[in-house]
């Protein structure tokens, strides 16, 4: 019973650490949800206005081709009126590419941020089955050896004296 009780705490020991890396890799995969949430929350913040800035600019454009099919008498003054409209339409769209590129640029950083942290969870579990091989296995390894040659030495011992002729015998045509 007395050979058990350290077994039974190096067992407990390494349920413990088990455990702690079970809940530390629990809180990072908590911490990755919400980042990939707050992007999504982000991302679906963004497209409307994205959408709606498009709308706007298509509108303005149409607007624009109308009036000067309509009106070519007045040629000069809604030639510079149009100007103006393809003028506010092009800041439009350029602002409109600003905001995309921005957009796709935070989204490459938050993958980036979520690769990071995948990586880092699974190099901490490495660590954690290369300790516990390490720590727990590789001494029971090592007792339940002791164990067994101890076992056989009192087994020989307590067998006693030289081996009868006939197992002799036998033994010795094994290995013929």
């Amino acid at each position: 019973m007395e050979a058990q009780e350290p077994l039974l705490y190096v067992m407990a020991a390494a349920v413990v650490v088990s455990a702690v890396a079970l809940t530390l890799m629990a809180l990072a995969m908590i911490r990755v949800a919400r980042a990939t949430a707050a992007v999504r929350s982000q991302l679906a913040e963004l497209v409307p206005k994205a959408e709606s800035v498009l709308q706007s600019a298509e509108k303005t454009l149409a607007e624009s081709q109308t009036r000067i099919s309509e009106l070519t008498a007045k040629a000069v003054e809604l030639t510079t009126k149009a100007n103006a409209a393809l003028e506010v339409t092009r800041l439009q769209l350029g602002k409109t590419d600003e905001f995309l590129t921005e957009l796709t640029q935070r989204a490459r950083i938050q993958l980036d941020r979520i690769e990071l942290v995948l990586d880092d969870t699974v190099s901490r579990v490495h660590e954690t089955v290369v300790v516990l091989n390490k720590g727990v296995l590789w001494p029971l390894r090592e007792i339940s050896a002791v164990g067994t040659g101890i076992r056989t030495a009192l087994h020989y011992l307590v067998r006693g004296g030289r081996p009868s002729v006939a197992q002799a015998t036998t033994d010795e045509e094994m290995f013929i």
